[in-house]
């Protein structure tokens, strides 16, 4: 019997994976992640962990497995906590889920898995896991889930496949109501818990609130761009290369202050984001105020009106090579090279068709079609088909 370490989160998902791979056959054991208990920067009363490890524990009882709680609170802090605040304070905007993932879970959690003995480490991801051989070697895939408004293999988007060698994705060929249903067959406390919303690791807690722990408010000005303004009328200056085109369509629009007028104020540029519509607090425009630029160098907030203002749209981005990752690193570009793909810059993003042209010290992804808020920080990831090969930084 292969031994499998389940991290039980106290959620359905991660409940019903452990229960899937009982039936399989294998042995297995719950371990439930403590992530989180710096009370200076948690807001609420509320202890959702607490709630979250009962629940796991509960699971564990039903199912008849092993269970226990592993404190990995320092870790997180050192490597994504302390990570996203110097990221917010640069004025970009990390994605602590996808981070939580590459350095936590499939990182710290599977070394301590490991050392208990573990064959396999497996999450409650809605993503499957593939594996293929190429020149006589074994070379593991990690696909969609089979539920496409579940599908969560962007958030392994960092994996690499040494950690997706010892991965299971039990609940990857199933549907959301089909893991809720066997949860709700087998009695589990889970069956009908709502899915964590927040932090991958504070529950209940809003960024901004968090972040205003460390990151003080400073009051600054918000300006309105109007999209009139000669810089989104620009002609288009002829180039000698699809590099300079490229880097052309990617650049940062540098907005100064006199370009629009004052219409507001905010509490600290640090915690806006591109594309960001709430909190604004700006009222009396026809259109709905966005934010197109952040510069916490100036703590000014640049806004257009309307979701397709053209400040907001672009149609190419950059990755570095520092920043650039393949889970296939079979099929790795080489300077020069260029390959279409399907790509998303976030989350719930229907896919994208792209093209990648890699050039010396970085990798260009070029949309088909302008692409809303792109924004640094953030991660970009492409497919070719249901198949996840790589990612990286928006720089």
């Amino acid at each position: 019997m292969k031994r499998v370490i389940v991290g039980l989160s106290g959620g359905v998902d991660s409940s019903v994976a452990a229960y899937l791979l009982k039936e399989q056959g294998y042995e297995v054991i719950g371990l439930f992640m403590k992530n989180w208990h710096d009370d200076s920067v948690t807001i609420s009363d509320e202890c959702p962990w607490l709630d979250d490890s009962n629940d796991a524990m509960l699971v564990a009882d039903k199912l008849g497995i092993p269970f226990q709680t592993v404190d990995l609170s320092e870790q997180y802090k050192a490597r994504i906590v302390d990570y996203m605040f110097d990221e917010y304070q640069k004025g970009r905007t990390p994605n602590p889920d996808v981070l939580c993932n590459r350095e936590i879970k499939f990182d710290v959690f599977m070394k301590i898995a490991l050392d208990l003995g573990a064959d396999f480490v497996a999450t409650g991801h809605y993503c499957r896991k593939g594996v293929i051989q190429k020149n006589g070697k074994a070379i593991y895939q990690l696909l969609s889930g089979v539920d496409t408004n579940k599908d969560q293999s962007y958030f392994l988007c960092q994996l690499s496949q040494e950690q997706l060698s010892k991965s299971l994705f039990p609940i990857g060929e199933l549907t959301k109501p089909q893991v809720r249903e066997i949860a709700s067959k087998l009695n589990l406390v889970t069956a009908e818990k709502k899915d964590s919303q927040g932090l991958c690791f504070i529950g209940k807690v809003r960024l901004p609130e968090f972040l205003q722990q460390k990151l003080k408010p400073k009051e600054g000005i918000i300006i309105e761009i109007s999209e009139q303004k000669e810089i989104y009328s620009e002609d288009v200056p002829k180039f000698n290369s699809e590099s300079e085109k490229l880097a052309f369509l990617s650049r940062k629009i540098n907005y100064k202050a006199t370009d629009g007028k004052v219409v507001g104020k905010h509490q600290g540029a640090h915690y806006f984001t591109k594309g960001q519509r709430k909190g604004l607090a700006v009222g009396g425009t026809v259109e709905p105020l966005f934010v197109i630029e952040t510069d916490v160098d100036e703590n000014i907030i640049y806004t257009g009106q309307g979701k397709n203002h053209p400040g907001l749209l672009k149609k190419a981005l950059f990755v570095t090579d520092a920043e650039l990752h393949w889970i296939r690193e079979d099929l790795a570009l080489k300077p020069d090279e260029t390959m279409e793909v399907m790509a998303r810059i976030r989350y719930r993003q229907p896919l994208q068709k792209a093209t990648l042209h890699k050039i010396e010290g970085g990798l260009y992804v070029a949309f088909e079609s302008a692409q809303s808020a792109i924004t640094e920080g953030q991660f970009v990831a492409w497919y070719l088909n249901d198949e996840l090969v790589g990612s990286g930084v928006i720089s």
